[in-house]
């Protein structure tokens, strides 16, 4: 059984063949609907500072900042070169594999907010990923998790394919508790009207 209480192939997937080959053509495309993006990006304006160090994990072609506003330092992870090439936010960006590779290449206490943006699905070691989350960023840091209901489906562990949006969201609290270093989990519906929906689980790290 999986720490949650799931059982263990819900971190499976139908298609297990690697993940780069999947990834290897860049999609220049929007996984959800403009107006929930921009309900992201005014979550981001409301909370991020200028002065955050960002690193958005899983990151593309689009990192749904706000362009107003500058920050001290965006690195970007992921899996396409040419998306985060295009990326006009990022300061820097490494191409990985979270489910071959876990561990995350940057020092202790690094970020200040880690991000993660309707990609949370496709991770099948996200207890490893969430214990290098916490590794990562400072005291006092915040990870925030975004998600919405579109998904790749193929490549989406069965968790989030059976459970209830609700359920995801507990489970992707879970990920952050069994940290033992994120505390203070909110679960936030900001799904706009007539748009895909939104949900974020946020959490900050223990000082």
């Amino acid at each position: 059984m999986s720490r949650i209480g799931l059982p263990p192939h819900y971190f499976s997937r139908e298609d297990e063949s690697p993940d780069e080959n999947f990834y290897q053509d860049p999609r220049f495309t929007t996984h959800i609907d403009d107006a929930t993006i921009s309900e992201i990006t005014k979550y981001y304006r409301e909370t991020l500072l200028p002065s955050d160090r960002l690193l958005d994990l899983m990151s593309s072609w689009i990192s749904h900042l706000p362009n107003e506003v500058g920050f001290r330092q965006v690195s970007g992870l992921g899996m396409n070169r040419k998306e985060m090439d295009l990326n006009p936010r990022l300061n820097d960006s490494i191409v990985q594999n979270l489910n071959t590779t876990p561990s995350l290449p940057y020092a202790d206490h690094s970020y200040d907010v880690v991000m993660i943006a309707v990609s949370i699905q496709y991770l099948t070691k996200p207890y490893e990923v969430f214990s290098e989350i916490a590794r990562v960023l400072a005291p006092g840091g915040r990870c925030i998790v975004v998600m919405s209901h579109r998904v790749f489906p193929t490549k989406t562990i069965y968790a989030f394919l059976n459970l209830a949006p609700a359920e995801r969201c507990e489970l992707v609290s879970n990920y952050m508790e069994e940290t033992g270093q994120i505390i203070e989990i909110d679960i936030l519906d900001r799904s706009p009207r007539h748009a895909d929906p939104l949900w974020l689980v946020v959490g900050r790290k223990t000082k």
